[in-house]
Parts: C-alpha cells; structure tokens; sequence
C-alpha cells in the first residue's frame, strides 16, 4: 500500500533541519498533513584495530542529558561523498586517521518521521595524528574492546542510532570471520 504525496510546505528551515508538512493521501483515501523533518544525512566510521578494539567517544547529548559511547559520525557537508565526510569526522573528533574506509551498511534510522540517510563505514585501521581538532565533541576517545560492546550496549551506555547500528554490524562481521 503506498502513500500518494500531493505537494509540500516548509514550515522552518536552517542549515541543519526543514520541518515540512507534507499533503499525503493513504490508500484508503484519507488525505492529511503529515510532518517531515528532512535533515542532512548523516557519515559514521566504525574503526577497528588489530587488537579488536573499537574506536569510541565518550560524550554527552544535551538533548537527553545524557552520556553515551559513541562512534565518530558528523553531516556530510556539500560536495563531499559520505566516504570523505566519515573520514574527516574520524580526524576532527578522534586524531586519528582511518585506513581505507570501506561502506559497511546503509540505514535510514526514523524513516516515518525523517528522511535522515546514515552511511556506516568501516576501517581496520588508524594512524594517530595528533588531539582533536573539534575540542567541543568528547570527554574521552578510547579503543574499546569489541568483547565488551554487547554488555555496553546491554547497560544503556551506547544509545545514538548511527553508533548502533555500526556497533552491531561489526559484532555480525566479527562473529562470521
């Protein structure tokens, strides 16, 4: 059953978020206004290293209040491909510089609601530059044990979708090899 779309309105717009409200019709006839957040799509790096460990950050999200294991992730900016964005994010927020990065999954997080696009990457490497260049993304950037990222995950302390979703899939990797 598909959803017929008859025009759209945005109600707000700045350079991180639209709000639109969207005149659909279900297939049973009825006809609405349905809201539509449409952001800028979204580039997450899950870094391996040779002792299986993790990339991670440590941060908090004011939103929630809340404090999270996160992976480096950030918008994709105009003109750059999600492969670059998940690189330079890994730089910015970790000082460390992924190997080749190779796609890892695709996922559309809230798709009912938003129009969010999250590119998951994986590299099985990384360089060490030097500190961050973004000072504002983290408390603390840690290798994290990939044998401890389930009982994480289990205790609430890795919550972002993006994060999630690259967490997991690496675990599916891991598992298979």
């Amino acid at each position: 059953m598909q959803w017929k779309t008859h025009g759209e309105r945005q109600i707000y717009t700045n350079q991180w978020v639209n709000l639109c409200l969207v005149d659909v019709q279900q297939p049973d006839g009825r006809r609405w206004e349905h809201h539509v957040v449409r952001l800028r799509h979204l580039a997450v790096a899950a870094v391996v290293n040779e002792q299986r460990e993790i990339l991670m950050m440590w941060r908090h999200r004011f939103i929630t209040d809340s404090w999270a294991w996160e992976l480096p992730m950030g918008l994709i900016e105009p003109g750059e491909t999600p492969e670059q964005a998940a690189s330079r994010e890994v730089l910015e927020e970790t000082g460390w510089r992924p190997g080749p990065l190779k796609p890892l999954i695709y996922a559309e997080p809230a798709n009912g609601i938003t129009d969010s696009q999250h590119h998951v990457f994986r590299a099985d490497s990384a360089t060490y530059v030097g500190p961050p260049t973004e000072k504002n993304e983290s408390d603390r950037i840690e290798w994290v044990p990939l044998a401890e990222a389930r009982a994480m995950i289990d205790r609430r302390e890795v919550v972002s979708s993006g994060s999630l979703v690259g967490l997991l899939y690496v675990l599916m990797d891991e598992a298979a090899r």
